[in-house]
């Protein structure tokens, strides 16, 4: 603590609480020390004449005065903010348990599945998440093929002819114009670029007879297959060349053909999607295979080892805020806390529980077990032969309405939501800490006016034993000077 007297009589504090409290008009200060008032140096004068430490009894009466309220006010602050960094800890933990939770209930973990095809020549397979688990014999007889037509061949600057080039993909239908003057290669062009374009592509080949125009539809199938003619207003150039676009050849659109377990079926494209649900095949070559589809186990593991993970987490933060050495003494700073004993006994209830009618029954028997100092661990090849025997049984346990999964995920929200326990309590617990500073302000002010009450005190019996020594003097004198006339007489 530190006392410094102003001369104007204004007093600055200084508690041992670190909060400083000054009054306004201050011209100057010194710590530790009581300077003079109204620069009169009475209280030094005071403290050389009574043989008194005027300064040192002043501290002692205000840090007497203050410690007690100082020591309630910062072991409170200091409980306070030890609580909050405890709960704030917690939280934490909780929130690393709550996304691992969310992964291990996400049915997405769950539709997850693989396609393999016996004969990888005949292509590839791919799955959607509302695929079904099973064996299928595929037969492949014919894939799907675009519409493809080749004009007579003609010197590369010859005209076309004039007209209008009409051309149809099922009920979508353009109109190419023809000038006089057009090529094969501006009819191609004009092709390419029509804003109207129902689904084919022109393009010119340059061979040893000249050029030919190739048109191609866009997509594969008999229902995107083309047909061309000419208007009856073009030229017979024109008209020559709708009317090849327009004959069969040997390029002609064609469906996929196959069999799912000799059920037919037919695709315009050669990737056949609808046949079998959530599953799309890709089709190279003819041919037969044997289609697998399984549930892909990956995502499963993944979200069951994120979940002891983050369960070794918070049992590390538990061990932690709830430990207590009984060398040192020191405890964690939740040790005994009814909200963390509370969280604790729902949690390990529901880890521990049974999920019936499910053939797993509950956690152990999946490979998860908790260890006598609270961490978790996980067999692997145990979790690894559930799943293949049934992973059905693995996902109830963890999804189901009462899932162990579900059941733990509902807790550990309410606990740690923002209306939940552990953030009110940290809300309250913030609210005491600057109920706390509110009261060291009121303190510091308090003491600042003691400080200078006692100021004027010791000034006041300065003042006073100056006088007693003064009239001590007169008297000691007119004695001496009336004894030296008696004496003379």
């Amino acid at each position: 603590m530190s006392i410094t007297s102003l001369g104007t009589g204004t007093t600055t504090y200084t508690g041992v609480g670190s909060t400083t409290t000054s009054t306004s008009g201050s011209t100057g200060s010194t710590s530790g020390t009581v300077a003079s008032i109204a620069g009169t140096g009475l209280l030094s004068s005071l403290g050389l004449g009574s043989g008194l430490d005027v300064s040192s009894i002043i501290s002692a009466l205000v840090n007497a005065q203050e410690a007690g309220p100082q020591a309630q006010i910062t072991n409170q602050t200091n409980q306070d903010n030890n609580q909050i960094a405890g709960l704030t800890a917690l939280q934490t933990a909780l929130s690393g348990l709550q996304s691992a939770l969310g992964e291990l209930t996400s049915s997405t973990t769950y539709d997850t599945y693989s396609a393999t095809l016996s004969n990888t020549s005949l292509g590839t397979a791919s799955t959607l998440p509302d695929a079904t688990a099973g064996s299928y014999d595929i037969d492949v007889t014919q894939l799907a093929t675009a519409q493809k037509r080749i004009s007579t061949a003609q010197a590369s600057t010859a005209a076309v002819g004039g007209g209008t080039l009409n051309i149809s993909v099922g009920s979508n239908s353009m109109a190419v114009s023809v000038s006089s003057t057009d090529t094969l290669a501006d009819v191609a062009a004009d092709i390419n670029n029509a804003s109207g374009n129902p689904g084919v592509s022109a393009t010119v080949v340059s061979g040893v007879n000249g050029d030919q125009l190739v048109l191609t539809s866009t997509n594969t199938g008999v229902a995107n297959g083309f047909s061309v003619n000419a208007s009856a207003d073009s030229s017979s150039g024109l008209s020559a060349l709708a009317t090849t676009l327009n004959t069969p050849g040997s390029n002609e659109a064609a469906d996929a053909q196959l069999t799912v377990d000799g059920i037919a079926v037919d695709s315009a494209s050669n990737n056949v999607s609808g046949a079998l649900t959530g599953v799309t095949l890709s089709l190279t070559s003819t041919g037969s295979s044997q289609l697998t589809v399984a549930q892909s186990t990956t995502p499963i593991t993944t979200a069951v080892n994120d979940f002891v993970t983050a369960y070794q987490q918070y049992a590390s933060t538990v061990s932690t805020l709830s430990s207590y050495d009984s060398t040192s003494g020191e405890a964690g700073v939740l040790l005994g806390d009814p909200t963390l004993n509370t969280i604790e006994s729902q949690l390990s209830n529901a880890l521990g529980s049974s999920v019936a009618g499910n053939s797993i029954g509950n956690l152990a028997s999946l490979g998860i077990t908790r260890n006598s100092d609270g961490s978790m661990s996980l067999n692997t090849q145990t979790l690894t032969t559930a799943l293949t025997n049934n992973p059905q049984a693995v996902q109830n346990l963890f999804t189901g309405t009462n899932g162990i999964a579900t059941n733990l995920s509902n807790l550990v929200n309410n606990f740690n939501s923002s209306t939940g326990v552990l953030q009110t309590r940290i809300n309250s617990l913030n609210t005491d800490v600057t109920n706390m500073g509110t009261q060291q302000t009121a303190l510091n002010a308090r003491m600042a006016v003691y400080q200078q009450q006692l100021v004027q005190e010791y000034s006041n019996l300065g003042s006073l034993m100056t006088s007693l020594n003064n009239t001590s003097s007169y008297l000691t004198e007119s004695l001496d000077a009336m004894n030296k006339s008696t004496s003379s007489s």
